[in-house]
């Protein structure tokens, strides 16, 4: 299958945002105003629309949440897409705006990954991934571009980061320890990888990145 895209109502940026006739969009409640402005139909509106201009569109699928619940709007429309049969997702207008949305985005790439899909965050100044006992190569990009990785949840065991200027091999990464900000890419030729056995790192890739492939966490 294609790649499920999922558009929240936070801080939109276009950057690799492609959509093929293979790919699903689902907006998140505002998600859909940023996709109106595109020109952009999505074929599904989920949320509660605490933060959608207007009232819901006429003409696409709509799923109605309640205001009290226990996901995010963004979270429904993942575990809708899930359902649907989808593995690979990238998530735009969710890295911006509140710090507590932007954790629970966070959260939302880890559960993915947990469960064996891929995502990407794409936010105005990075992408966020997460990588579960594999590994994560990252796009070619330019010399000296910055890299953070850390821990999420239980330690990470056998961390391993190759084409980064601060390497480590089978290193172990704790939830209270940022040992992995700030690293760098060495070279424009070679990509860089980040490698966990056993647990969850979140990967943060600062601009300029290149678009990476659906299947970059393997």
């Amino acid at each position: 299958m294609g790649t499920c895209y999922v558009v929240g109502a936070g801080e939109f940026t276009a950057r690799g945002f492609e959509p093929g006739p293979e790919d699903f969009v689902i907006a998140a409640d505002g998600g859909w105003n940023a996709l109106a402005s595109l020109g952009v139909n999505p074929q599904l509106l989920v949320g509660d629309f605490d933060s959608l201009t207007g009232a819901p569109p006429t003409g696409i699928a709509v799923e109605r949440l309640p205001v009290e619940k226990d996901d995010t709007d963004t979270g429904a429309a993942l575990k809708r897409g899930w359902r649907l049969g989808y593995r690979a997702f990238a998530l735009y207008g969710c890295g911006g705006g509140r710090v507590d949305h932007l954790l629970a985005n966070l959260q939302c790439l880890a559960r993915l990954s947990a469960l064996g899909a891929t995502a990407r965050l794409a936010a105005r100044d990075y992408d966020a991934y997460a990588v579960t006992d594999g590994t994560l190569r990252l796009p070619l990009c330019p010399a000296g571009t910055v890299v953070s990785v850390f821990c999420h949840g239980a330690p990470a065991r056998g961390v391993t980061l190759t084409g980064l200027r601060y390497p480590l091999s089978g290193a172990t990464l704790t939830p209270d320890h940022p040992l992995g900000v700030s690293n760098e890419v060495l070279s424009s030729r070679e990509a860089a990888t980040v490698r966990v056995e056993h647990g969850t790192l979140l990967v943060v890739h600062q601009i300029p990145p290149c678009n990476p492939s659906p299947d970059a966490v393997r």
